[in-house]
């Protein structure tokens, strides 16, 4: 399906490594019950490791979009009527936004293990946030995004 360039829809998945540590999460967890028998270490290494799962992939599966005249990051929902101009963050400039430029009122989707992000200023004055740094790995395509639908092509 070809999206439009208003459009953009993206999905923050975690790294394989995130994975790899859920499952020696659920080893643990089976060898920690191994000394009660069978039974438990099964129940341990199931249940460890759909737990790990589990937090894994809420944590690490949040979706980017750009539909309908809003951008959707994560929970929040901003009108781009209320968004000033995006800017491409390389992964220098986002770590530094991320850390030491972040302002505490900022509304921030981040994800470390994603290396660049956008960042937009917020321009409703009713509004305390002053901008929205989302973590994405296609900031090109998201600015383009939200620039079509602020109808700035």
């Amino acid at each position: 399906m070809q999206l439009s360039p208003a459009h953009h829809d993206e999905r923050l998945t975690a790294p394989r490594s995130w994975w790899a540590i859920a499952a020696l999460t659920g080893l643990a967890c089976a060898l920690m019950l191994l000394p009660l028998g069978t039974l438990p270490l099964l129940a341990g290494l199931i249940g460890g490791t759909a737990l790990a799962g589990l937090v894994v992939s809420s944590y690490g599966s949040q979706r980017v979009r750009v539909v309908g005249g809003a951008l959707a990051a994560g929970e929040a929902r901003i009108p781009v009527a209320a968004l000033g101009d995006p800017e491409v963050l390389d992964a220098e400039e986002a770590r530094a936004w991320r850390t030491y430029k972040a302002d505490t009122r900022a509304f921030m989707l981040m994800r470390s293990y994603v290396p660049t992000a956008v960042r937009v200023e917020i321009t409703d004055p009713a509004d305390p946030t002053p901008y929205v740094y989302v973590s994405t790995r296609e900031p090109q395509a998201l600015v383009a995004a939200i620039r079509a639908a602020q109808g700035r092509d």
